[in-house]
């Protein structure tokens, strides 16, 4: 089975900027088709020499972005909306100039914006107007697709299932929403990893990060790969495959997703070894 697998800057850098520009070459290097830039502040991030870079190594590239508790889009205050959908139209911007095709991550919601209480129509009339505001804007601009990150329980109350995530795109309706699934979030919240790939369907399935259950070196814990890629072979997926992971040494990442040990010697091993494995489980279907 042929899948594209790419690997998320985070690897190597907490907050990309110009300093790391040789993770492009290194990527590649390493025997990744793809490279995803995090991209932590879009407002700083350098992407006339980030583009530059990656026409000279001949590398494709996607995007995911965080938004935070001042770029929250269902926050009760429309200042803090605002800046929401400025900061995403931002990161759409650096998509067009990059050519990545697709902009992921907690894109929806302030990454670890918890009320303690179930998601309210409220929020969700916020998250759709917002969403669809920028989704707007990016086919105005270009033909980037938003794909939407579902995440564990401790991390948003807003989007946890591949089931509510497809419902999100149907509401804000424009055809550029996607959904993206993640491993170690999926492992804690579906009830089936063939069961939410079928539930996205070839139509909203847009965008996946292959992590392992404890965010280690993908293949070696309880994520059904096997299943997985069968499920995804099934429906026709023909987004890149991307290890996603963070340094313990990362203070604000590691204390965000709660990282407190060492999964491999460093975070290029992880990817190296995950890459490995994964083509090997891949072959085998």
């Amino acid at each position: 089975m042929k899948f594209t697998f790419g690997v998320d800057t985070f690897i190597w850098a907490e907050n990309y900027g110009e300093e790391h520009l040789w993770i492009i070459p290194k990527a590649k290097e390493l025997g990744f088709e793809v490279i995803d830039f995090a991209i932590s502040n879009p407002y700083t991030f350098p992407t006339e020499k980030v583009k530059a870079e990656l026409e000279r190594v001949g590398i494709d590239c996607v995007c995911t972005t965080t938004l935070t508790l001042e770029t929250n889009p269902i926050s009760p205050d429309p200042e803090i909306r605002k800046a929401a959908a400025d900061a995403m139209k931002k990161c759409v911007d650096i998509c067009n100039e990059l050519g990545a095709p697709i902009l992921g991550g907690v894109n929806y919601a302030g990454w670890g914006y918890i009320t303690k209480k179930p998601r309210t129509e409220e929020e969700w009339k916020w998250g759709v107007e917002n969403m669809r505001e920028v989704a707007e804007y990016a086919k105005e601009t270009g033909t980037v697709n938003i794909c939407v990150e579902c995440v564990n329980r401790f991390e948003t109350h807003f989007l946890n299932i591949a089931e509510d995530a497809v419902k999100f795109c149907k509401d804000v309706g424009t055809e550029n929403v996607k959904v993206h699934l993640d491993c170690f979030h999926m492992i804690r919240e579906e009830k089936s990893f063939a069961g939410a790939v079928k539930t996205c369907g070839k139509e909203y399935l847009g965008y996946i990060h292959v992590n392992e259950n404890d965010r280690g070196i993908p293949g070696t814990g309880l994520v059904p790969f096997k299943e997985f890629f069968t499920a995804l072979d099934e429906i026709g997926y023909e987004g890149p495959l991307v290890i996603e992971s963070f340094d313990p040494s990362f203070e604000e990442l590691a204390g965000n997703c709660a990282i407190w040990r060492n999964f491999a010697d460093t975070g290029e091993e992880l990817a190296i070894e995950g890459l490995k494995n994964l083509k090997e489980i891949a072959a085998a279907i």
